[in-house]
């Protein structure tokens, strides 16, 4: 990514935060509790918080999704951290949910989506296989064009014929590429395989074939960086057969945006998916699971996919800021994590337990402790 600095005025990083809807009010205080207790572990920077509502229940209340004082609050920050938005009984006129988080890729130009898969121990997947333990992959979504294009541009004629326009470029294309070569050599560095895939569909969609045309031009330029390709299908059997041959994918948006969830399945379901929104200079990062009404105010909500995309951000701020303490706290909260769930002891309501939103916060702060 280009690491473009903005000046902070204190040693504080400036966040906004909009914890949304649902279970959003619930993961996002523990996610935040977290990155507090991380950072105060390593002596570093704090974080200054200041809320920006928005999502379905603030439209409900008063007619707008996403506020102009909001928006106001997440152009100030250093980052943008998101708990949930949208609520199914909730909509637009056009029958459509109520999505800020899309229109905050859009606002900002944040093109790359960043999908980390990893196995947790402790914590079940789906697979039987001992391999499964290797799970780590990434997933690289395009997060500006491909079919998403299209949202709210579709058309529908006399009710008989409805059309959606999926679009890729050159230039985005090039960026995302590129983002996705530097997570395979920064991954490379950390001692992973360092290998970048390319998924795709260009044996049957000439959009598809230039895509992989300016992804064969742009490997080019990271020779040490092993590059190869997937159809979409094979990537989705792959997924499921072998998840462990993979290490950095990098896709189209809708494509990203279903194969994110089925990687989420294999190590314990969205609860355990974190998720970041990258451009060249802003950041969202959010778990990437919905609202959950159905749970919401029950205590249940599993808070690691927040946890773990707090950590993300301390990631990215600390590496975007060269605040070394930051990084560190991020990988603090990762390997606690590791640790609150590596005796299996730790079940969450998804996969059965009865672990929720305070006792995971918990037992993550005693291990960070």
């Amino acid at each position: 990514m280009i690491l473009r600095r903005r000046e902070r005025v204190t040693n504080d990083f400036r966040i906004a935060v909009m914890a949304g809807d649902g279970i959003g009010q619930e993961v996002t205080p523990a996610a935040l509790a977290v990155a507090d207790a991380a950072l105060a572990a390593t002596g570093g920077v704090r974080l200054a918080r200041e809320d920006a509502p928005a999502g379905a229940a603030h439209y409900q209340a008063t007619g707008a999704a996403f506020p102009e004082a909001s928006r106001a609050v997440c152009d100030s920050a250093d980052a943008i951290y998101l708990g949930a938005m949208g609520l199914p009984s909730v909509r637009y006129a056009d029958g459509t949910e109520i999505a800020p988080q899309l229109d905050l890729r859009f606002m900002y130009n944040l093109y790359a989506g960043v999908r980390p898969t990893r196995a947790i121990p402790g914590v079940k997947g789906t697979l039987a296989d001992p391999r499964a333990a290797e799970i780590d992959f990434v997933i690289v979504r395009e997060s500006t064009e491909g079919l998403f294009h299209s949202r709210g541009k579709g058309t529908v004629e006399d009710d008989e014929t409805a059309r959606e326009t999926l679009q890729i470029t050159r230039r985005v294309s090039e960026r995302v590429f590129d983002f996705a070569f530097r997570e395979a050599e920064r991954r490379r560095a950390e001692g992973r395989p360092g290998r970048l895939t390319l998924i795709d569909k260009a044996n049957v969609f000439t959009a598809f074939a230039f895509f992989r045309k300016v992804f064969d031009e742009v490997a080019r330029r990271h020779p040490d960086v092993t590059a190869d390709h997937l159809y979409v299908d094979a990537a989705a059997l792959t997924m499921v057969a072998q998840p462990w041959r993979l290490d950095v994918t990098v896709t189209e948006n809708m494509f990203g945006d279903i194969l994110s969830d089925l990687a989420a399945g294999l190590v314990g379901g969205m609860g355990y998916a974190p998720s970041a929104d990258i451009g060249d200079d802003r950041a969202v990062f959010q778990p990437a699971h919905g609202s959950a009404p159905d749970i919401a105010g029950t205590g249940k909500a599993n808070p690691v996919a927040a946890i773990l995309s707090a950590a993300m951000m301390l990631d990215w701020l600390g590496t975007r800021h060269g605040e070394p303490s930051a990084v560190e706290a991020g990988r603090r909260i990762g390997r606690a994590v590791d640790a609150a769930f590596a005796e299996g002891a730790l079940v969450t309501c998804e996969l059965g337990g009865s672990a929720g939103t305070r006792a995971v916060t918990d037992a993550v702060l005693a291990a960070l402790a």
